[in-house]
């Protein structure tokens, strides 16, 4: 019998309701049976890869910490040295910007004055200044300067190209917008940052830019003054603080140009035109407001442009240097932060790879371990289990786990020592469960001899003693005596249904043989005789059916089992009713025996049909005494073959009701099935009812575990 394998399809909807049995002096519960654990994977932390990896985690991550500080001031540097570069260039553009300003600036003032020479270079200077302007209005803080302070360049322009501008106002404009870019000059912002030859060289320019522009403005002031002939207002005053100016400027570069830079500018200061302009500014020192100027501003604007021009190449010479040196810090700076990124990532790298092997030299010994362990444990100790049960229960089968320090292809894994010392103890765990296995397998097998003995022994005794029972029934007369050995009788057949059960435990009861086929109801009437309290047995309807010989014992054994569960667990004075009726559509016939008794929960029935199914010699070991029956009816239809099943279900109005189907094969019908089932106490069709019932809950857990 193999339960719960659907032959027909009413067999199927109620082998899906669930598992469920009925036994012989016991209630039905069963012990639940352990699955062996498969491996699982060890998350997180809690494993030895886990372990060692924060182990190498933590110096990992303060190292990359320290490093990512170094690399961090590293990259500010750079940073730096970067933006002092590109500072400097803004800072040179925009001086080449102010250089056209200033000459601008003097050539109109000296226009304004009255010098109408120096129209044609006056036009070729705003082209330059234009061409400058284009380039620097994109830039930000240089752009918003531009626009703010030299918006009103071409309305200046046009009035001093008219004659109507006034020559202060005018000198007044140019020199604030000349004023506004310096000090928008971004080199200011950035000397502080660098190193110390770079902030000095960064002083030297931004000093040299204010003498520069003192010289400018002084050129342009007096450019106006010496083609007008004279000093008017406050002109004289403010050629005086342009010269302070001047001088405090170039002796503020003085103190931080290096010796090649004061050098410069003092071949700047020592040429032929700047001893010409020097001598015209000490002439124009010497001259009051209003007195008379006899000075040619043509040569005084040519002499102070060449000044003007020398010290330009030096202001040049000065950001040249500034920019080489930035260049340099920004060289070195990548240079730097490349090597820290570089021996950062090598030191990562290095303890990755360091962490990895440990990992590795623990975790691949380990991992062959656990593999030759649960391998031994689910497949090669049950497989050796069973040679020592199957075989004499001396012989231990060899079974080793394997060696790790020897991987399949005879490599070393480099396991520690400690691994194989448990590898060792695995050796000693293991054969000490081969030899328990043996003893045990030889304790099972004297138990089963033992039992089947007993009941043989038993079965002989009771046979006996149902013949001479027989005799003395022929013999006697007496009625009350007569019932008394009746009784007497039955009682011998009960006690021969539990000696057959002993040997149908040990597997080694044959079937009581039956030469010809037995009606139904005679097979019921049988199993009846053999339980205790036959009175309550109430026999509703058996639809005519002839059962084949050989299966007519067990048959009658499995039904007397299951109408005494019932008799057992039910009120004395509550029947336990027995149905039969044969299934045209699945070619099965079925017996019922229905009580109204205290009935099983799910999980009891479940437990029970377990039973059913676990028939093994482990089963008849491991199960309590009392479920033992449940193990008799598995056998029972074990036995009968494939097909036939047990299954159990609720009795309608409260209790429960046991199932046996037995496949066509093991039947020869009386006659033809009818259509109809004849009316029944209680009716067939609420016996189908609750199988019905039954087959949808199933049906309702199936899909909902499928779901799941």
């Amino acid at each position: 019998m193999k339960v719960w394998e659907p032959a027909r399809p009413l067999l199927a909807r109620l082998g899906a309701i669930g598992k469920g049995s009925a036994g012989s002096g016991g209630s039905v519960r069963r012990r639940g049976g352990r699955t062996a654990p498969g491996r699982r994977p060890i998350p997180g932390w809690r494993s030895i890869r886990g372990r060692v990896a924060v182990v190498i985690a933590v110096p990992i991550c303060l190292l990359l910490a320290v490093a990512g500080l170094a690399v961090h001031g590293r990259a500010d540097t750079l940073g730096a040295a970067q933006t002092v570069r590109a500072e400097v260039g803004l800072s040179l553009r925009v001086q080449a910007l102010v250089h056209q300003l200033q000459r601008e600036r003097g050539l109109t003032n000296g226009l304004l004055g009255g010098e109408k020479e120096f129209r044609p270079p006056l036009a070729a200077t705003r082209r330059r200044v234009d061409r400058a302007l284009a380039g620097m209005r994109e830039d930000n803080a240089v752009g918003e300067i531009i626009r703010r302070r030299l918006g009103r360049l071409a309305g200046i322009r046009a009035a001093a190209d008219r004659g109507t501008a006034d020559r202060a106002a005018t000198l007044t404009f140019y020199t604030g917008a000349v004023d506004a870019l310096n000090a928008v000059d971004p080199v200011a912002e950035t000397a502080t940052r660098a190193d110390r030859q770079l902030a000095d060289g960064l002083a030297a320019l931004r000093e040299l830019a204010a003498a520069k522009e003192s010289v400018a403005l002084e050129r342009g002031l007096l450019n106006g003054v010496f083609a007008e002939g004279a000093f008017h207002g406050r002109e004289y005053l403010t050629f005086t603080e342009v010269r302070a100016t001047r001088v405090a400027a170039l002796a503020r570069f003085r103190q931080v140009a290096t010796g090649s830079q004061r050098a410069a500018l003092k071949r700047a200061f020592a040429t032929e035109d700047a001893q010409r302009a020097t001598a015209y500014e000490n002439q124009a020192d010497d001259a009051a407001v209003g007195s008379v100027l006899r000075a040619d501003a043509r040569t005084w604007w040519d002499a102070m442009t060449v000044l003007v021009d020398d010290l330009y190449a030096v202001q040049q010479s000065v950001g040249d240097g500034v920019r080489g040196r930035a260049d340099r810090l920004s060289h070195d700076a990548e240079t730097g932060l490349a090597a820290y990124l570089g021996a950062a990532t090598l030191v990562a790298a290095l303890l990755a790879g360091l962490a990895a092997f440990a990992s590795r030299s623990l975790t691949r010994p380990l991992g062959a371990l656990a593999e030759a362990a649960h391998d031994v444990a689910r497949r090669r100790l049950p497989q050796a289990v069973t040679r020592i049960q199957q075989s004499a229960p001396d012989v231990v089968p060899l079974l080793l786990v394997p060696d790790v320090r020897d991987n399949a292809d005879g490599h070393p894994l480099g396991a520690a020592a400690e691994i194989t010392e448990v590898a060792t103890s695995l050796h000693h765990v293991e054969h000490t469960a081969l030899h328990l296995a043996a003893q045990q397998a030889g304790l099972r097998r004297n138990t089963t001899e033992s039992l089947a003995n007993l009941g043989r022994r038993n079965q002989n005794l009771v046979l006996r003693q149902l013949r001479l029972i027989t005799r003395l029934e022929r013999q006697e007369l007496d009625p009350a005596a007569l019932a008394e050995l009746f009784e007497l009788d039955h009682l011998a057949t009960r006690m021969r249904r539990n000696a057959e059960n002993l040997l149908v435990l040990a597997g080694k009861n044959p079937p009581r043989p039956t030469a010809a086929p037995t009606d139904g109801l005679e097979v019921v009437q049988a199993a009846v005789a053999e339980v205790e309290q036959y009175r309550r047995v109430l026999i509703a309807t058996v639809e005519p059916v002839r059962v084949r010989g050989h299966a007519v014992a067990d048959v009658s054994h499995l039904l007397a089992e299951l109408i005494e569960n019932g008799l057992i667990f039910s009120p004395p004075t509550e029947p336990v009713e027995v149905h039969g009726w044969y299934d045209t559509e699945d070619d099965t016939y079925c017996f019922a025996v229905v009580d109204h008794g205290v009935g099983m929960s799910e999980a009891d029935k479940e437990r029970a049909h377990t039973r059913f199914s676990d028939s093994g010699e482990e089963a008849l070991l491991a199960a309590p005494t009392r479920f033992l029956g449940h193990l008799v009816v598995g056998r029972l239809a074990q036995r009968l073959g494939d097909g036939t099943q047990v299954h159990l279900f609720d009795t309608p109005g409260g209790g429960l009701s046991a199932l046996l189907a037995l496949p066509g094969r093991l039947l020869t019908p009386a006659q033809a099935p009818s259509a109809a089932l004849p009316p029944a106490r209680p009716a067939v069709s609420s016996l189908l009812n609750g199988f019905r019932a039954g087959v949808a809950r199933a049906e309702a857990r199936t899909t909902q575990g499928a779901s799941s």
